[in-house]
């Protein structure tokens, strides 16, 4: 029985609390981050005298040094990144240079663009709160009315929104938005370092876009773009806006000490002793919920990271049922919070979670960004996020106030997590990852420039902003498609309506989900993800309430749903093709070849399996009848010889499971060498395959015309297939287990899977390109 606390614990003693509730010590690491006093700087001298006072009666005696030292970067036309940790003030470096503009020209405005809806809300709460006369901010997304959207239009003088409703809203409408551009002083971008893979490629050339008509209505803004820690800060925001960024990295702010614990479930006793089956770890999410309610009950006010947004509704969930076992209605103190949600839904769960009215959140990453979370104690981030990045950003969180802080990492049966809590070495003292993103990437420029072309004609000058050699191609071959028309003028749109381009890359409008019975719409799932989600017969959670589909209709976009309570979940399973269409780069080591190049997947959900919760039993499995996807990308492979895996051990039978295995380590073992997650790739194993004639694995990126992290991987090949081979090495099991090589989103069952054949099969790959300079890739 639980028994409900009032005493504030420090981190060390929840620790320890923590702890305690299993007799196996489930830490392996703690990693002791001291605290840190802050360097302050004068007021700078430009500032206007009543921003400055605006910002002290708030309790803001002097700016940080790295807070002074980039808002007067910006304030001299400098076009800059201030890349710092959580907590450090960043928004103060890009409030103070656009308020004294704004103040001392009564006449000039400022954009300010977030990734997320919530995180604008948030900016728009603190601006407010200082009162400042004339300055006028508002709020422009998916949620504001049309009246309110005239009223912005004419009214405000700072707006925030976001991408995707500069791209779809102000951009097209620009000439109803022609004196707010023409007086356009400055461009914020905060957690820029959002803005990666396909997603921020797109961004890239929205920001130019935006340059653009910005300069044809007389505007020359100034971008301030804010990031976590990242590495390289300065380059990834050049490519982002195409243009000089000058970078401050140096934090100095106050903060407070922080516990860093690495977490592994225990095993699991055997269900049945007498057979003889691989050891199970207990469930990240079941590990994390019970985290979460005894950091409740401890008192303490805690926020758990969970990847997905199912699992972040399961764990809530599970904490709820747990408290009120204990204590009656204690459980209406945790609630869940994830993208999908209603406008309504959202406001709700951050105003009771600002107020102190929620004790705990289980959240996806949508609350990862700067929204001022005041006061929490504690970060439980079940399953590592994808990046160090993302990492230390959720970490952040917790120590707000300046307090002593306390985050966990809790890892799941996955080969990237457990190679992590073993070794703390790749997360602690590292720097974190460079942002991946490509404006090259044809499936994102050419759209791009219909979008521009569509505004305004493009004209010769313009194609050197939209990236030179390759806009010039790009353009030409929209132009023979009919796409574009040449006149003396420039490029123009051929069609009556915009070009139809999604920033997310989620593939067609988001499917809606509505209850049946009602027709109340419960919320939104991206086409992508809706052939697993939303498939007929799938087990849908929403805000703890379990639904089962009746119906998808991809064409309507619609998913019909009923509330049922099953004692089963649902697992989708698909089959996948690669075709190599052609090769960009490639190292050739005796037995074993490396290559870059682009690739045409084919894939389709075919079935799903029902599996009875708790036991993951087997119940059956029901067939489906979905589209086939295509997807043109980029992907590594690597090939070997049939007789260089019989040297090495690996007999013909095995080949299949061997290659199998690599392929599902070395694609969970990838997010270690660039910012993406095993969601973000794929890949395919075969003892043959038709195009490279050899034993092959491909991992490539899931995004169409690929993300950046294949060549990424070709260039860290080396380091990457070493780690892999060392999680599967390392792993106690001894014939295969999630902690090593098998896969949550394994299309065939994770069968057959060799794990012995795969140490084998990386120790040749690794042998042979051990003799090979890389520096002799190839380039066709």
């Amino acid at each position: 029985m639980l028994c409900v606390t009032s005493t504030a614990y420090s981190p060390a003693e929840l620790l320890h609390r923590l702890r305690a509730r299993t007799s196996a010590s489930p830490v392996t690491h703690i990693e002791e981050i001291p605290a840190r006093t802050g360097r302050t700087a004068p007021w700078p001298s430009w500032a206007a005298p009543d921003v400055i006072a605006a910002l002290t009666a708030h309790g803001i005696a002097q700016p940080w040094e790295h807070q002074a030292e980039a808002a007067s970067l910006a304030a001299q036309g400098t076009h800059v990144v201030i890349a710092t940790g959580t907590a450090s003030g960043k928004s103060l470096a890009y409030q103070l240079p656009v308020l004294s503009r704004l103040h001392d020209d009564p006449r000039a405005t400022a954009l300010y663009l977030s990734p997320t809806k919530a995180l604008a809300a948030d900016q728009l709460r603190a601006v407010a709160k200082l009162s400042l006369d004339g300055v006028r901010p508002a709020t422009y997304d998916g949620d504001t009315s049309r009246e309110e959207r005239e009223w912005i239009r004419q009214h405000s003088r700072l707006v925030l929104t976001n991408p995707d409703m500069l791209h779809h809203g102000l951009l097209p409408g620009h000439s109803r938005w022609a004196t707010f551009l023409r007086r356009l002083s400055y461009v914020v971008i905060d957690e820029c370092h959002a803005y990666r893979g396909v997603f921020g490629s797109h961004v890239s050339h929205v920001l130019r876009r935006l340059r653009r008509l910005a300069a044809r209505y007389g505007g020359s803004p100034t971008f301030v773009l804010a990031s976590a820690t990242s590495g390289d800060p300065a380059d990834a925001a050049s490519r982002l806006t195409g243009l000089p960024v000058t970078a401050v990295t140096t934090d100095t702010s106050p903060r407070g000490a922080t516990t860093f614990a690495l977490w592994e479930p225990p095993l699991l006793p055997p269900e049945d002793p007498s057979l003889d089956l691989p050891p199970v770890r207990r469930s990240a999410l079941s590990e994390t919920a019970d985290l979460l309610a005894d950091s409740v009950v401890a008192g303490t006010r805690t926020l758990a990271f969970i990847r997905s947004r199912r699992g972040a509704e399961v764990v809530a969930t599970m904490t709820r049922r747990a408290l009120d076992a204990a204590v009656p209605g204690l459980g209406d103190r945790v609630a869940a919070y994830r993208a999908g949600y209603l406008k309504e839904d959202r406001r709700k769960i951050e105003r009771a979670l600002l107020s102190g009215e929620l004790l705990a959140l289980a959240s996806t990453n949508a609350l990862e960004l700067g929204v001022d979370l005041v006061g929490l104690d504690a970060v439980l981030i079940c399953g590592y996020p994808g990046t160090r990045a993302s990492l230390w950003q959720q970490a952040g969180r917790a120590g707000r106030a300046g307090g002593e802080a306390l985050a966990v990492l809790i890892a799941r049966d996955d080969p990237l997590d457990t190679y992590l809590v073993h070794h703390p070495s790749a997360l602690f003292g590292r720097p974190v990852e460079a942002t991946v993103l490509d404006p090259a990437n044809p499936y994102v420029l050419g759209p791009q420039l219909c979008c521009a072309a569509s505004e305004a004609p493009l004209t010769a000058a313009d194609l050197e902003m939209f990236g030179g050699d390759a806009a010039r191609a790009a353009v030409e071959g929209l132009t023979a498609s009919g796409a574009l028309r040449r006149r003396p003028s420039g490029w123009y749109w051929t069609h009556p309506g915009r070009p139809d381009v999604d920033l997310r890359g989620a593939g067609g409008a988001p499917v809606s989900v509505v209850e049946s019975s009602t027709g109340r719409l419960l919320g939104t799932v991206d086409q992508t993800s809706s052939h697993v989600m939303l498939h007929t017969g799938a087990v849908y959670l929403h805000q703890g309430v379990t639904y089962l589909v009746d119906d998808l209709d991809l064409d309507d976009a619609i998913a019909l749903v009923h509330q049922e309570e099953p004692d089963w979940s649902t697992h989708a399973r698909d089959v996948t093709d690669v075709s190599v269409l052609g090769v960009r780069s490639s190292v050739q080591a005796g037995p074993v070849g490396l290559f870059l190049g682009e690739v045409e997947v084919t894939g389709q959900v075919v079935s799903y399996q029902r599996r009875r919760i708790g036991s993951g039993e087997v119940i059956d499995t029901k067939p489906l009848d979905l589209p086939v996807r295509e997807l043109r990308t980029v992907a590594v492979w690597f090939t070997i010889t049939p007789q260089a895996l019989d040297a090495a051990g690996v007999k013909p039978p095995d080949v299949p499971g061997a290659l199998h295995a690599a392929e599902h380590a070395a694609i969970g073992l990838l997010p270690l060498m660039a910012t993406c997650d095993r969601w973000d790739i794929g890949g395919l194993s075969t003892a043959n395959h038709v195009d490279t004639e050899a034993p092959t694995v491909f991992v490539y990126d899931g995004h169409p015309g690929g993300a950046g992290f294949a060549e990424r991987a070709y260039a860290t090949a080396a380091a990457w297939l070493s780690a892999t081979r060392e999680a599967i090495a390392a792993c106690s099991c001894e014939s295969g287990c999630p902690a090593c090589v098998q896969s949550p989103k394994c299309g065939n069952g994770n069968n057959p899977l060799h794990k012995l054949g795969a140490v084998q099969v990386l120790d040749t790959v690794l042998t042979a390109l051990s003799t090979t300079d890389p520096n002799e890739a190839d380039a066709p």
